[in-house]
């Protein structure tokens, strides 16, 4: 593999930065749209996955570097499935994610079904004519109350199937191997004929 491999992960989130990251190899020197001063794009997309599409194809444009960007967020069943692709915008209007939890479990106060899912669309812009994109979603159900300081956005009050825990509470290795990211990511890898970046 040729040295210096350069990736943009086209996210201004540090918490997705950060796990992102660790999903690539080592060997890959990962540069944040930030550090090259790139602002990020309007989302106008109604999907994840045209989102995802949207922010790598715009850093991709912008950085003439290959781009990898992530678009999820969280839908609550009993919300109707709301914040989903606002889930970032939610938080932004919430004034931080934790309020934006506070709000989630009020509007929760009294229903039975806490059903919800985590879902992340994973789009890697290879060049100006190829884009390849990948899906993962994780079952789970809204917490009673905010739970633990681990990872970020919304995982303090998601408790995955299988699981006692919320994301906030589990060590984030072990949410890592297990959660949306990883399981869109696993998909793109085998998508992938070219596969440099995940080695």
């Amino acid at each position: 593999m040729k040295k210096n491999i350069q990736l943009l992960i086209g996210t201004h989130n540090d918490g997705k930065f950060r796990e992102i990251s660790k999903l690539l190899s080592k060997k890959i020197k990962k540069i944040s749209p930030k550090s090259l001063k790139i602002k990020p794009p309007k989302e106008t997309g109604k999907t994840f996955k045209s989102n995802s599409e949207l922010k790598a194809s715009f850093f991709f444009k912008k950085s003439k570097i290959v781009s990898l960007s992530d678009d999820s967020g969280l839908e609550v069943l009993a919300l109707r499935k709301k914040p989903g692709i606002y889930s970032a915008r939610w938080a932004k209007k919430s004034g931080s994610f934790k309020k934006a939890m506070l709000k989630i479990l009020k509007m929760m106060e009294g229903k039975k079904n806490r059903k919800a899912r985590f879902i992340c669309s994973l789009s890697i812009k290879l060049s100006k004519k190829k884009i390849i994109s990948s899906l993962g979603i994780i079952n789970g159900n809204i917490s009673n109350r905010i739970l633990g300081n681990k990872g970020f956005g919304y995982d303090s009050i998601f408790i995955p199937h299988n699981h006692k825990k919320t994301f906030g509470q589990i060590n984030i290795s072990k949410k890592m191997n297990i959660d949306h990211r990883s399981i869109a990511f696993k998909k793109l890898k085998k998508k992938l004929k070219f596969r440099k970046f995940f080695i």
